[in-house]
């Protein structure tokens, strides 16, 4: 037989694979109804678990792995549908669904806004690409950014997230653990790293560098050519800025801003002095209340799945069985939990399809626990 011929093989075959599979759901919407009127759950493990040992049996061994994937996808789509049927909308559902009713249409212009660091903050920069005339009340840490929003000081916080070059901000993640908070927009800022000192200081007597660690971690290959040079933290890269204005001292340097040089009286000694010209961060707008735009084409969640085998697998495959893109999954240790993880995830989806409705009222069922952080759009 040539190719053709056998792909008219395949075709047929396809054909008569897809009238079964209709078959196959309409009877999956039967057992769902049944399922209901009897008040029993959509998972039945241990059918699926004997159903996957029955067809093991009955394949040659050369095709046993992949008719045990083919039919662990069947059992999620099978379930997927039995739950968009006994399940349209879960509280959480319905929360989302109020949130996108009740919010209103534009996004607040002015409000007041923590922001962590001082004057001159790349935070600061990021709230005013969010926020036309914002009261910024500025923080000593990413915490109380947090703790301003939970006792209501302001009604917004601007906080960091994750890199381009240096990667995500696990101080702020492992906050995101801890407190109850919404993402109602976010923004990707361009970074431009410069080496600060004072007036009259000179690039060869530097023997101390300060800045945020994302900052130094983005600036590693400038700095490690500058040879054996004291590396010292700080909160916030104005904040390294204002340090070394008010140091004194001819022989330390900041990694911050151009606006930061102008703001406390430093110069540019050496500028975009970054690893990499395509350096971005991107900063998340977080709020006490759940607040959903319109045009909100992200989402972002974080939970915890049991501690077995395939557990985390059955949750992405949530995923591709409805379309929905994932752009980010990252880890966390879970405190006081060894070897325990918080998955942080965001969605590129938009919040009227209703995929996104069936995903999260699929995934409230699925996990042991669940935490919406929000949908929203971004400012680029």
């Amino acid at each position: 037989m040539n190719l053709e011929e056998l792909r008219n093989n395949i075709d047929d075959i396809d054909s008569k694979l897809i009238q079964l599979f209709s078959e196959r759901m309409d009877i999956c919407s039967k057992i769902a109804e049944y399922k209901k009127q009897n008040g029993l759950s959509v998972l039945d493990a241990a059918r699926e678990r004997q159903k996957l040992v029955d067809i093991s049996s009955s394949i040659t061994e050369d095709k046993r792995s992949y008719a045990r994937v083919l039919y662990s996808l069947l059992f999620e789509l099978s379930r997927s549908y039995q739950n968009k049927i006994l399940n349209p909308y879960s509280p959480l559902g319905n929360k989302i669904k109020s949130a996108v009713e009740n919010t209103g249409k534009q996004f607040p212009g002015d409000a007041v806004v923590a922001c962590q660091g001082v004057e001159g903050a790349y935070s600061q920069s990021a709230c005013e690409k969010l926020f036309k005339v914002p009261n910024i009340m500025y923080v000593n840490s990413f915490e109380k950014v947090f703790s301003a929003i939970e006792s209501g000081l302001c009604s917004y916080g601007i906080l960091p997230l994750e890199n381009s070059t240096a990667g995500s901000v696990n101080r702020v993640y492992d906050l995101m653990l801890k407190y109850d908070f919404n993402i109602v927009r976010s923004v990707r800022l361009k970074i431009d790293h410069n080496l600060l000192m004072k007036k009259g200081a000179e690039i060869a007597n530097i023997k101390e560098i300060i800045s945020h660690e994302q900052a130094i971690n983005q600036c590693s290959e400038y700095i490690r050519k500058l040879g054996s040079i004291k590396i010292t933290y700080c909160e916030n890269t104005a904040e390294a800025a204002a340090f070394v204005a008010a140091s004194g001292r001819d022989d330390i340097a900041a990694i911050s801003s151009r606006s930061c040089a102008e703001l406390y009286g430093l110069k540019c000694v050496d500028v975009s002095i970054q690893d990499t010209g395509n350096n971005y961060t991107r900063f998340i707008c977080i709020s006490k209340n759940l607040e959903i735009y319109p045009g909100a084409d992200k989402t972002s969640i974080m939970m915890t799945v049991s501690n077995k085998p395939g557990s985390l697998y059955k949750v992405l495959s949530r995923f591709f069985a409805l379309s929905v893109n994932l752009t980010k999954l990252e880890s966390r240790p879970i405190p006081d939990r060894d070897f325990e993880f918080m998955f942080y995830f965001d969605l590129d989806t938009s919040v009227y399809s209703n995929e996104f409705i069936q995903l999260v009222c699929e995934l409230e069922n699925q996990c042991e626990n669940l935490k919406y952080l929000g949908s929203y759009s971004e400012v680029v």
